[in-house]
């Protein structure tokens, strides 16, 4: 993808990095000053790669969130700063923004919006489609090695097959090239001062080789709640037993939530799982006891109860001792605790996470603190603007990570076309 410039006289300003924060800020660079040169650089060879595989080929775009207030609860990271960054750019405008360029979302019982087509496709044609409109280059394997900034704007050193010149002036400069696993990652951008929250990963699932679910693949229950064992960490939500450990949104919520405590945990420790989170030994403990008195002639394993899957309810009444053949009226004391004790705490020993490659999110990033949130101007150097996970931003699942990258990208791209005037 490369579309024709404006002007070669015409001021150009740089965007590096093909993703969503990429390129909505190229768009609304563009579209806010048509007077400039827009360029776009990607260092690999394929753009938009997260939006075309997020959601499993649907591209979650965003989340169903009626104000600023809401939307910031959803973000480990970075939420609350950005509160008035989303009311300037939230939601209903991404829903908007999108409906105005033929692509309508829907929204699904859990909140989270989808394009109606069901395909990411028709999200990442829609933004290509948007900046080729408003006539913004795209250079593909491109990759600009040195950021140096001198009277004016920046010099940028390129490297790749595809870049527009070896060296290249620009007059402002956003860095949206997204969130890095590895520290030595942003070395790149280290010499430009900023302070950096180091980087280690979120949104993951977890690793449990020895597993007492390991013949459960594929298992979910629709609501569990998942909790560290010695720490402050717990969520709820879905949970999906995996032939790996587990995973689900109950899952990747605590590992975003404490993505630098499992790290500094080497993520080891035990996850303790309560299939019914509504209830307590208090309540559980009195209901199993009038259950038992009520049904004294049914069989345990083969008949599920409190609505869990019977796959899931036998497992757990033969590690509590029961049976296949056991009724009810027939379960010692021990074996009726012990069951009571895995409905509420099953626990697992976590050794390790398993990330998606090409859907992680990392936690850390350019600090906030160096970053002007009305504009995403960096306060360290002057016409250098930030966007999407390459800062310290990270959300939950369900779409709030491109909801940060419209943001923070639609700023970004605004800030920077109002600078053309003085620059003629």
């Amino acid at each position: 993808m490369n579309s024709s410039s404006s002007s070669a006289n015409a001021p150009t300003v740089a965007v590096l990095g093909g993703g969503a924060a990429g390129f909505f800020g190229a768009i609304a660079c563009a579209e806010a000053n048509p007077g400039l040169r827009v360029l776009l650089l990607e260092k690999t060879g394929k753009l938009l790669g997260k939006v075309r595989v997020s959601g499993g080929g649907r591209c979650n775009v965003t989340h169903a969130c009626e104000s600023a207030a809401q939307l910031v609860a959803h973000y480990p990271r970075g939420g609350k700063p950005l509160k008035a960054a989303f009311q300037t750019f939230g939601v209903p405008d991404t829903v908007a923004w999108f409906a105005r360029r033929g692509v309508a979302l829907k929204t699904e019982a859990d909140g989270r919006m989808f394009p109606v087509t069901d395909s990411s496709e028709t999200v990442a044609r829609a933004l290509e489609d948007a900046a080729r409109r408003t006539g913004v280059q795209v250079f593909t394997n491109a990759n600009v090695e040195e950021i140096t900034p001198q009277p004016g704007g920046f010099q940028l050193r390129l490297a790749g097959t595809g870049r527009p010149a070896p060296a290249l002036a620009v007059a402002r400069l956003l860095v949206a090239t997204g969130g890095q696993p590895k520290s030595a990652q942003y070395d790149w951008l280290r010499p430009l001062g900023h302070a950096l929250a180091e980087p280690v990963p979120s949104l993951f699932t977890f690793n449990v080789p020895d597993s007492p679910l390991r013949e459960l693949p594929g298992v979910s229950v629709a609501r569990a709640r998942v909790t560290l064992a010695g720490e402050k960490l717990a969520y709820e939500g879905p949970l999906l037993v995996t032939h790996w450990g587990v995973s689900g949104p109950a899952v990747l919520k605590l590992s975003a939530w404490g993505a630098r405590r499992l790290s500094e945990l080497a993520y080891t420790g035990t996850a303790l799982i309560s299939w019914l989170p509504d209830h307590t030994d208090d309540t559980l403990r009195p209901w199993l006891h009038q259950f038992r008195q009520d049904n004294g002639r049914k069989g345990v394993a083969a008949n599920p109860q409190l609505g869990l899957p019977q796959r899931l309810w036998r497992t757990l009444a033969e590690q509590a001792g029961i049976g296949p053949d056991l009724r009810w009226s027939d379960v010692p004391a021990k074996a009726q605790n012990r069951l009571l004790e895995l409905l509420l705490r099953t626990p697992l020993a976590v050794r390790g996470k398993t990330t998606h490659k090409d859907e992680f999110v990392t936690c850390g990033g350019i600090a906030l603190t160096d970053i002007d949130l009305a504009t995403m101007e960096s306060r360290r150097v002057p016409g250098l603007y930030f966007a999407g996970e390459v800062l310290d931003i990270d959300g939950v699942t369900g779409g709030f990570n491109f909801q940060a990258a419209w943001t923070t990208g639609f700023l970004a791209g605004q800030a920077m076309a109002s600078f053309g005037e003085e620059s003629n």
